[in-house]
């Protein structure tokens, strides 16, 4: 069988300003209630070390498991901001439906309620909450969330985004 001929794509054909992951929307196009999750992701050794690294956060509760387990832990803890960056909005598609109209991240805050460890799985979400014009631009809070694989909620927190309004 032969295969269909198909004309051959030039340069001129793909522009790759036009090259999106998803359809590109705007501040009025969002609505309180929608939620952005990202991959769920098996946090490893390596990953804690290599935070504790860039970091240079050296406690010894992120990287001595006899020091942690004298202190009531039951395994090293991962790094709190290493955890919270499970949040970010980049590691949801949120960034690629409003890439062409954010202008900021305006602030963050969380609240820790569980321990992370090497072997969880973490699973985030964000959630809008609030949609506030204001002038040309617009404000977008989210609620963050961090679900560990037993569903036990690790880490509540809230975003808050400028983007630009039609």
């Amino acid at each position: 069988m032969t295969q269909p001929r198909t004309a051959p794509v030039t340069p001129e054909a793909f522009d790759p300003e036009t090259f999106r992951v998803v359809p590109a929307r705007t501040f009025e196009d969002l609505r309180v209630g929608e939620v952005f999750r990202a991959p769920s992701r098996t946090l490893t050794d390596a990953h804690a070390a290599a935070f504790q690294t860039v970091s240079a956060d050296n406690h010894p509760v992120h990287y001595d498991a006899e020091w942690a387990r004298r202190h009531g832990h039951p395994a090293p803890v991962v790094h709190g901001l290493q955890v919270l960056a499970f949040t970010a909005p980049g590691a949801t598609l949120f960034p690629h439906f409003i890439g062409e109209v954010f202008i900021s991240f305006l602030e963050l805050s969380c609240t820790f309620l569980a321990e992370v460890h090497s072997g969880d799985t973490l699973y985030p979400a964000l959630t809008i909450t609030r949609l506030e014009p204001r002038g040309d631009d617009g404000v977008v809070t989210t609620a963050a969330t961090l679900h560990n694989q037993r569903g036990e909620l690790v880490l509540s927190g809230q975003h808050t985004y400028l983007l630009r309004r039609r």
